[in-house]
């Protein structure tokens, strides 16, 4: 379905037109004084230098025009060019009673399906998930959703952080605890074992320790980094005990994000993109892309247009050893060979902008990556407490994402229980669903790019702007079509009909702006629209509500016409919810 928006610019393009004028003037837009009026078109401002005329008139010429129109009831010109616009109720009407009919609710999906590769998870193999991953991941999955539904194809991929150091430092530990494991035995000849020598808890007590002691002895970093080039090397036993790392990580990382509602289609790392490094090497070198500086290969990037500095990309230090920006390149040679494309976005925290830059323009410069393929990091900012830095325990450590999660559903499980009169097993799944809103919806809201503070009590709260207070109203809805059901009635057939009052025509405007939220939230990669779209259309639903006694009504058309409007409200709402990953209870 076209944009309502769209048919009102065509209707005033026709006027300024019909009117003598040139018809790009006619650009309509919402009020900025929604108490005079819904929609307004200032083009006869823009005009008026070039006709040599007084805007008003202009303004009052083409509104004689306008006045003829079949989209609006009512259109003033005021001083000093102002058009001023009202939709007819006839028009909205119809408009949402195709929306109601259409199953993609006005949305038109993309004519030419992009493939799009996402890559929000970054988590690191061995160590658990902690609240410095949450943005990541809850981003990510909004985008993945957005794009899919606007008829995109989105690949999600992980990106573990599963090469490197950190494994070296895991296999020299092991090796120091428990020496006569086989995978240490030079001569082993036999299968290794199925099982890991180790749990979850055990790689999460196990890394920071190895971490901690690398600091302090250089002789046993000397010994993981020789362990780390012996995994690279293929060395059988390190590989064998790599292989349990992976499927235990990766076993619990999977169960962490799945309580988030967050997951992947690929569950690629960084180990995925080695065998791509030499070759990729190579060809940086006999291109002339890549040369020697102080024993490193780097790539010069800078620009003449930059007003800033921007350093040479490494792609090999100066002992040979390959870094991020080594990996993240030799992952888009793998992703154009398997996936092909149209478009990589990125989402870490805002301070990698650098690197991104340098990665981006070697991918470009060196045609790594067709010219037409888009690049884009988008840099998120970060969850802070209360006190403006960032979130962390009570004792000043980094807290695990799972413990947020229970915080959030336990102090959401207190408020349902003194609410309410509920069974506590139903209490606790619904606070599961409801602690879920308040976390997604809660970063969501927030421009991505900008820092936020992330307050429980506010976020669990079932007033205000917050996850809560939307599932709140959904719950509502849901109450009030269940009891119109229960009556003998169906849902159904209902038709939307003309409004009835000023509260139910400015709900019916707000689901009228769906099919353009959603378009311009996907370009501009802002869930944040999303979030706001939905609080100022909860707003105008409870104000409807409020106003209007729906199950009291006697006049059976004129009900039947209100459910349907109820029915719509609720479809966009949670078709919202959905996309920003996470959903809504039968009852609260």
């Amino acid at each position: 379905m076209e944009q309502i928006l769209n048919l009102m610019n065509q209707e005033a393009v026709k006027a300024f037109e019909a009117a003598g004028y040139d018809g790009s003037l006619g650009r309509v837009t919402l009020s900025n004084r929604p108490d005079l009026c819904e929609y307004q078109c200032n083009g006869a401002m823009a005009g008026a230098k070039k006709y040599k005329k007084a805007p008003i008139m202009i303004a009052n010429e083409v509104a004689a025009q306008l006045q003829k129109s079949q989209v609006f009831e009512e259109v003033n010109a005021v001083n000093p060019g102002f058009i001023n616009l009202r939709l007819k109720r006839e028009f909205l009407t119809g408009y949402l009673q195709r929306m109601q009919a259409d199953e993609n609710l006005s949305v038109e999906k993309a004519a030419d399906p992009k493939t799009i590769i996402l890559d929000y998870g970054g988590a690191n193999v061995a160590k658990p998930l902690h609240v410095g991953h949450l943005r990541s991941a809850i981003i990510g999955e909004s985008l993945k959703r957005m794009g899919r539904f606007m008829g995109h194809k989105v690949i999600g991929d992980v990106h573990l952080g599963d090469w490197g150091l950190q494994m070296g430092l895991i296999i020299t530990e092991l090796r120091r605890r428990q020496p006569d494991l086989p995978y240490f035995q030079e001569d082993f000849q036999g299968e290794y074992p199925q099982e890991a020598p180790f749990t979850i808890s055990d790689l999460e007590e196990i890394y920071p320790a190895a971490s901690k002691r690398s600091k302090e002895d250089e002789a046993y970093r000397d010994e993981a980094l020789e362990a780390t080039a012996g995994l690279q090397q293929g060395k059988p036993g390190y590989r064998a005990l790599w292989n349990h790392i992976m499927r235990v990580s990766v076993a619990d990382l999977k169960k962490n994000y799945g309580k988030l509602n967050v997951d992947f289609d690929l569950w690629k790392g960084e180990s995925d993109a080695q065998p791509y490094i030499p070759d990729m090497v190579r060809f940086l070198k006999e291109e002339g892309y890549a040369h020697e500086d102080q024993g490193a290969l780097v790539v010069d990037v800078k620009e003449e247009s930059d007003t800033k500095e921007i350093p040479p990309c490494i792609i090999l230090k100066s002992d040979g050893a390959s870094l991020y920006a080594t990996t993240d390149l030799a992952t888009i040679v793998e992703r154009r060979k398997l996936y092909d494309p149209d478009e990589i976005l990125y989402l870490t925290d805002k301070r990698q902008e650098m690197h991104f830059i340098q990665v981006f323009r070697v991918a470009k410069k060196a045609g790594i990556v067709k010219e037409s393929t888009k690049l884009t990091h988008l840099g998120f900012g970060t969850m802070n407490g209360k006190d403006g830095k960032p979130f962390k325990t009570r004792e000043g450590g980094v807290m695990r994402l799972e413990n947020l999660i229970r915080d959030i559903e336990e102090e959401m499980f207190r408020k349902i229980m003194d609410n309410h009169e509920i069974d506590p097993e139903e209490a606790r799944a619904t606070a599961k669903i409801v602690g879920l809103s308040a976390i997604k919806y809660g970063d969501l809201s927030n421009q991505a790019s900008k820092d936020y503070i992330f307050d429980i009590d506010r976020f669990t709260s079932f007033e205000g702007n917050t996850g809560p207070y939307i599932l709140y109203t959904i719950v509502r809805i849901k109450s009030i079509l269940n009891k119109y059901r229960s009556g003998g009635n169906t849902v159904e057939g209902c038709v939307i009909g003309l409004a009835a009052n000023e509260s139910e025509k400015a709900l019916m405007l707000e689901l009228s702006k769906f099919n353009e939220m959603m378009e311009n939230a996907f370009e501009e990669i802002a869930p944040h629209k999303i979030c706001s779209y939905i609080y100022d259309l909860a707003n105008s639903f409870n104000r409807f509500y409020h106003e209007t006694k729906i199950l009291s009504e006697e006049n059976t058309e004129q009900q039947a016409a209100w459910i349907a409007l109820l029915e719509l409200t609720r479809r966009v709402l949670e078709t919202c919810i959905d996309v920003l990953g996470f959903s809504a209870p039968e009852r609260m």
